[in-house]
C-alpha cells in the first residue's frame, strides 16, 4: 500500500549555507588543549547520534563506540600514550626529534570526555554489500562517522582530539570490548583552551599543508 504521507521537499544550502560550512572545515581543529569544564551532560550521546548519520558501506552501520570515565581505564590509556610516545620519539633525530619533543600530543589529562572507536568485525548487518572486495571499507565508514562528530562538536564549539600514538592492540583489553570489535580511535572530547583557522603542527613547525593542486592527477 502506498503511503499517503507526501515526501519532504529538500532544504536548500544556499550560498551563504555553503560558505558557513567551508568556514566549519576551516575552523575544524585536532585539539590536544582542552579546558576542564564540563561538558552538558548529553554530548556524548548528540556526538554519537551525529557520527550515525554518517555513510557507512552496505548500510551496515560498522561503528561502535565506548564511552570512557572509569579512571583506572583512563590511566591505563594514558600509560599506553607514554609508552608509544616514547618509542616514537626514538625514532627521530636532530632537530625533528627535539621539536617532536615540545609537542603536545594528548589530551587526556584535560579532557572531560573520551570515546574510544570501534567496529564489529562480525557484524551481518549489510549482508556483505560492498565488503567482499574492499573489506577495509568498515572501517573507513568507521572513520567517515568520526568526521561528523568532529564537525558536530566543532560547530557546538567543541573540540576533539585523536590520539594516534598508541599501540592498539592493548586498547581492546583495556576498557575490555568484545573480542570482535576492531580499535580505530581514541578520542578526547572538550572545550578546547584556543581556537585556531590553521592546524597546530602548522603554527609548530612541524609540517606545512600544500597546494591542492600537488595531490591531484588527470588521466
Amino acid at each position: 500500500m502506498a503511503s499517503d504521507v507526501a515526501p519532504k521537499a529538500p532544504p536548500v544550502f544556499d550560498e551563504g549555507f555553503r560558505d558557513r560550512l567551508r568556514d566549519l572545515l576551516v575552523w575544524r581543529r585536532d585539539v590536544r588543549r582542552f579546558r576542564t569544564d564540563p561538558l552538558p551532560s548529553d554530548t556524548a550521546l548528540r556526538l554519537i547520534e551525529s557520527a550515525r548519520l554518517a555513510p557507512s558501506v552496505g548500510l551496515s552501520e560498522p561503528w561502535r563506540f565506548a564511552t570512557v570515565s572509569d579512571p583506572e581505564r583512563r590511566r591505563a590509556v594514558r600509560e599506553n600514550f607514554r609508552t608509544a610516545n616514547e618509542n616514537a620519539l626514538a625514532g627521530y633525530s636532530g632537530e625533528k626529534a627535539q621539536l617532536y619533543a615540545t609537542l603536545k600530543l594528548s589530551g587526556m589529562d584535560q579532557a572531560p570526555l573520551q570515546i574510544a572507536v570501534f567496529t564489529d568485525e562480525t557484524s551481518e548487518q549489510g549482508s556483505g554489500l560492498g565488503r567482499a572486495t574492499m573489506p577495509e571499507t568498515f572501517a573507513y565508514s568507521a572513520v567517515a562517522a568520526i568526521h561528523a562528530m568532529w564537525l558536530t562538536a566543532r560547530a557546538e564549539g567543541i573540540g576533539i582530539g585523536w590520539v594516534s600514538i598508541l599501540n592498539p592492540a592493548e586498547i581492546p583489553a583495556i576498557l575490555d570490548t568484545p573480542s570482535d570489535w576492531r580499535f580505530i580511535a581514541y578520542l578526547c572530547i572538550g572545550y578546547p583552551e584556543i581556537d585556531s583557522s590553521s592546524p597546530a603542527l602548522e603554527e609548530a613547525g612541524w609540517e606545512r599543508r600544500r597546494p591542492t593542486m600537488d595531490f591531484v592527477i588527470e588521466r
